[in-house]
């Protein structure tokens, strides 16, 4: 079977990810980006044909067949978009956009085109989360009173410098760039919010960002449970913590470490988590560490849905939740 074809849209630093497991698994063709130094410096560590120009890629690469979306969260729609119409499908970083609005146009090109578009959500990778939902959808845990999600990271002044991040119109906010991905987990384990209570505020990053660095939130879902969210990025020079707490009607059981990458505790009734295995190493960019590197399972099931029509691990759908609910939070805290 022929291995698939990609191409890359955006070359900064979550690019060379992707590119590696696309090396690993299919064929990078071309990438794409308006630094023409980014897109040269990843071409030819691939062996793939640099573009500076979106428009020059789709037209001259029709080999393609899936085109990574790896651009500034406020682009990712009308990319993913443009290369929907031309005919490929599209696998798009998180956030899948920043608005509803956005999300919901870009599922229906892929309906009008009837491409796929994959959206990524690697922490559903990680070993204890994977475990703990299995657990949920067998009803081991039984009812779900109450969930604590706690983001606590370090982002500081040199993350955001000479960056498309901290902006609103292309970053969008904290809780689309830094914490979209533990949303997205309250949603996959607990279902849609109801209600939502929130305040936030800007401590440490005045006049560096346009919104908050800091948020606390309650929330009701639509099962009747209750939750609550506390982020910041003000952990004092490193991440601290990235964890989820679930209290249940047989059990109570919190995934912890620094990206949610440990079985912290468990007490469940007449079950034991035994034997996870050990997930990725979280990514590593350097300056900063960011979610855990699953990227891999996320390539391995694209290709597996295209050549052997297999479910996709994420949903268009499932990322337009992300969005909304982080729409209801900012505003709830008139954002």
């Amino acid at each position: 079977m022929d291995k698939i074809k990609f191409g890359i849209i955006g070359c900064g630093r979550i690019a060379a990810r992707h590119a590696k497991h696309i090396g690993r698994l299919g064929i990078l063709v071309a990438v794409c980006d308006t630094i023409a130094e980014k897109a040269h410096q990843l071409a030819v560590t691939h062996n793939a044909k640099a573009y500076t120009a979106i428009e020059d890629l789709l037209s001259n690469e029709e080999s393609i067949d899936v085109i990574a979306i790896c651009t500034p969260n406020g682009l990712h729609a009308a990319h993913s978009i443009q290369a929907l119409q031309v005919g490929f499908h599209v696998l798009v970083e998180k956030p899948m956009a920043i608005t509803v609005q956005d999300c919901e146009a870009m599922i229906a090109a892929a309906a009008s085109t009837n491409k796929f578009l994959f959206a990524i959500k690697q922490n559903r990778f990680n070993p204890p989360v994977a475990a703990v939902k299995e657990a949920i959808d067998k009803g081991i845990l039984g009812k779900i009173y109450s969930l604590q999600l706690s983001c606590f990271w370090n982002r500081d002044e040199a993350y955001y410098q000479n960056s498309w991040k901290g902006t609103k119109d292309m970053d969008g906010g904290t809780l689309f760039t830094q914490f979209s991905h533990f949303i997205d987990l309250l949603y996959w384990m607990n279902g849609d919010v109801k209600k939502v209570f929130a305040l936030t505020g800007n401590f440490a990053h005045k006049g560096v960002i346009d919104f908050e660095d800091t948020g606390v939130v309650a929330m009701e879902f639509c099962n009747g449970s209750i939750g609550t969210i506390n982020y910041t990025v003000n952990s004092h020079q490193q991440n601290m913590e990235g964890s989820l707490t679930i209290f249940a009607e047989k059990g109570t059981v919190k995934i912890g470490g620094q990206y949610l990458n440990e079985l912290a505790y468990q007490n469940i009734e007449g079950f034991q988590f035994e034997n996870l295995p050990k997930g990725n190493d979280a990514n590593n960019y350097g300056t900063y560490i960011g979610s855990m590197s699953n990227h891999d399972k996320v390539y391995e099931n694209v290709i597996d849905v295209l050549q052997n029509g297999a479910i996709m691990a994420t949903s268009a759908f499932d990322a337009l939740k992300t969005v909304e609910i982080i729409h209801k939070i900012y505003d709830a805290a008139h954002c």
